[in-house]
């Protein structure tokens, strides 16, 4: 079964607020087995809503609504569903009770204007809200399902979860349907598209849809399956993603869950740490304490991270961590000599097991021919020695300071799994 969903709202259209409803409705739908098929957001106009309603009846066979029931006169979902079912709206007792209730139990006088919360389209199944004065609406007509409910999210979800869900799965029979996504770093998306276009080309035989979802340093690869056998659905997404970790493995840093929050690299990297007890130190040029701040965002992460210095100017390079004179003049700041010292300096200043240095030219200005706005050298160090990596991500400073901050993160977790063999990283 197919679902659509209208957020109805000027404050969306103009960028106001962020339609977290819709996310939240799309996941839960997913987990119950109702396939979305299309998303809208819809203007607080007669005419936009009618045409919203009537397109979506011809895509879905639910329609969820978010929005447009308060009581002032810029709400007015409640009257086009009205006019769309050719109804009238009438005065639902209970919901006059709920909303008289409300009030007094805030002590404050119910108005006019209130009570036109409980005017409801006739005919249409009421549900009760307990968290506020809209009610929900259930509709039913020429096979399709269509619900309306109130847009504060809190009032929203409880709706959804308490009441219109759990009725959905009592009524109809649904498939089930899995997404799991490998999450990977390191490689850009039409590279690693080359590189598993052979696994990719058979996964429809078994009945699975492949994503890509890329974003600054990282390319997620959403497996998509439905069907009516659970197990059997798990299993085999799990075993086509086996296929694809022998084919990427020293991309692949981790998976995230359909539903869960994803898996942030520097979450995945504290971790690890935190199993084998060892800690870090930074010593940051170009991105300015981003990876601090990143690592400093993973709760528990104190543990493992002892601190970092931000030595942006050669001065502050010479005299905090004591890179000589002689390397700037005959390599420059950007250049894996200059990291190296760096790397290994602020492991010896912290005495810290590991240190990770970064120097590049973040841009937009300050490239040039031999060194280009982009080029990036990170080191990553310990008591065993010291590595030096070199990149070159584009000309866009914010892009490149996040990208550099997740690649040495990478990095970092690359070699404490290649130190440390016999870690369990199953679950990271």
């Amino acid at each position: 079964m197919k679902a659509e969903i209208l957020t109805i709202g000027d404050e969306i259209l103009i960028g106001q607020i962020v339609n977290t409803n819709a996310v939240w409705i799309a996941q839960e739908l997913n987990r119950l087995g109702i396939q979305v098929a299309h998303m809208a957001s819809v203007s607080d106009s007669e005419s936009a809503i009618l045409e919203a309603l009537m397109a979506a009846s011809k895509r879905a066979q639910f329609i969820f609504i978010t929005g447009g029931l308060g009581p002032t006169k810029d709400d007015i979902t409640k009257k086009v569903l009205a006019d769309f079912f050719k109804t009238k709206l009438v005065i639902d007792e209970t919901v006059l009770a709920d909303v008289t209730n409300f009030f007094a139990t805030r002590n404050k006088t119910v108005t006019e204007i209130n009570k036109n919360q409980a005017l409801v389209p006739e005919g249409c199944k009421v549900i009760r809200n307990l968290n506020g004065t809209a009610p929900a609406m259930w509709f039913e007509e020429n096979g399709c399902i269509f619900v309306s409910m109130p847009g504060v999210p809190y009032e929203m979800k409880s709706l959804m979860t308490n009441d219109i869900l759990p009725f959905i799965k009592q009524r109809f029979k649904l498939p089930f349907i899995y997404h799991k996504t490998v999450l990977t770093q390191g490689i850009g998306e039409s590279y690693l598209a080359e590189k598993i276009e052979h696994w990719e080309d058979q996964l429809s035989k078994n009945g699975i849809k492949l994503a890509y979802l890329p974003q600054p340093g990282i390319v997620r690869l959403r497996l998509s399956s439905q069907g009516e056998d659970e197990n059997k659905i798990k299993q085999t997404v799990e075993l086509e993603i086996l296929k694809l970790n022998e084919l990427v493995s020293e991309y692949v840093f981790g998976y995230e869950e359909f539903g869960e929050e994803t898996p942030s690299i520097q979450s995945i990297v504290v971790d690890l740490m935190l199993k084998i007890n060892k800690t870090v130190s930074l010593a940051e040029s170009c991105t300015g304490g981003h990876v601090a701040a990143l690592l400093t965002s993973v709760p528990g992460v104190s543990s493992v991270f002892a601190g970092g210095l931000v030595p942006y100017s050669n001065n502050a390079k010479q005299n905090l961590l004591n890179v000589p004179t002689e390397i700037f003049e005959q390599y420059g700041a950007v250049s894996k000599e200059c990291v190296l010292v760096m790397a290994c300096n602020a492991l010896e200043k912290f005495k810290t097991d590991y240190s990770i240095s970064i120097s590049g030219v973040a841009g937009p200005s300050g490239g040039t021919p031999e060194k280009p706005v982009g080029l990036v050298w990170i080191a990553i160090a310990s008591k065993s020695g010291a590595e030096a990596f070199s990149f070159q991500f584009g000309d866009n400073r914010s892009r490149n300071i996040s990208m550099t901050a997740t690649t040495a993160l990478s990095l970092l977790r690359k070699r404490l799994i290649f130190d440390h063999p016999s870690i369990d990283i199953k679950s990271s």
